[in-house]
């Protein structure tokens, strides 16, 4: 055991050495699920500890979840928890219904950050986004893949709402968000309709932003993504019945 720093309690100290050495052992398999730990007795002695410093260890053992007294029987090695899920990342965009809950999020989220950036923008922050729009324009045009330059023009309206959770939330789930990459590989042209509309709603987020116009950004912006999902619902239908639908 290793001795405790100077000014800590030792009882404390030791607890926590104890506790983490077991958990160590867990983790290396020398105790595993439904194995019974020593007796208090023989962690005393393996330990060089007081009883009491070993009940206190195993108390928080169990309170993480990792052991379980058993009346009579003894002490007993759990499975270990599962780890709780990261935001987002139980998501399957391929699937309908996650899809259209996130186009949904992103209405409400980046509904608020284009209100936001037509008001807020710094001028460095509006030349980004009227050269994303740019980019986006010029792939879409020229028949390439356009998911990336997409995500990047959203994204640098998210920075420019000058809160950085917009942004923040806009890189956690990345380019994924863009629903035809996940349906249309993003390597075949869109026809020219879709195009022609993909490009008007842009330019229309761009043109309230450009315009400081708080109320149209804003509702510029859920439009498309509203818009979106009554594509994504109608290229899927298509899917169905043998069609070629075309996504967002």
């Amino acid at each position: 055991m290793t001795a405790p720093a100077a000014g800590e309690v030792q009882g404390q100290t030791l607890v926590v050495q104890v506790r983490e050495a077991l958990r160590g052992q867990m983790a290396k398999g020398a105790y595993r699920s439904g194995d019974r730990l020593p007796s208090e007795a023989r962690l005393t002695q393996e330990f060089g500890v007081s009883r009491t410093v070993i009940r206190e260890a195993i108390a928080a053992l169990r309170a993480d979840g990792l052991v379980e007294p058993r009346q009579g029987a003894g002490v007993f090695v759990l499975a270990p928890p599962a780890a709780d899920a990261l935001p987002f990342r139980n998501l399957d965009l391929a699937r309908v219904s996650s899809l259209i809950e996130m186009l949904e999020l992103r209405a409400a989220v980046e509904g608020d950050a284009a209100g936001y950036a037509a008001r807020r923008r710094s001028p460095a922050q509006e030349e980004k986004i009227i050269e994303a729009f740019d980019e986006l324009r010029r792939l879409s045009r020229a028949g390439k893949p356009t998911s990336e330059a997409d995500f990047h023009f959203h994204l640098a309206i998210a920075e420019a709402a000058n809160n950085p959770r917009f942004s923040e939330f806009l890189r956690l789930i990345g380019p994924t968000i863009i629903p035809r990459r996940l349906i249309a590989a993003d390597d075949a042209p869109l026809p020219d309709e879709f195009l022609r509309i993909l490009d008007a709603e842009h330019e229309a987020i761009l043109t309230a932003i450009q315009g400081n116009d708080e109320d149209r950004a804003r509702a510029a912006m859920r439009t498309h993504l509203r818009d979106s999902q009554t594509r994504y619902r109608g290229f899927l239908r298509g899917m169905r019945h043998g069609g070629n639908g075309s996504p967002d």
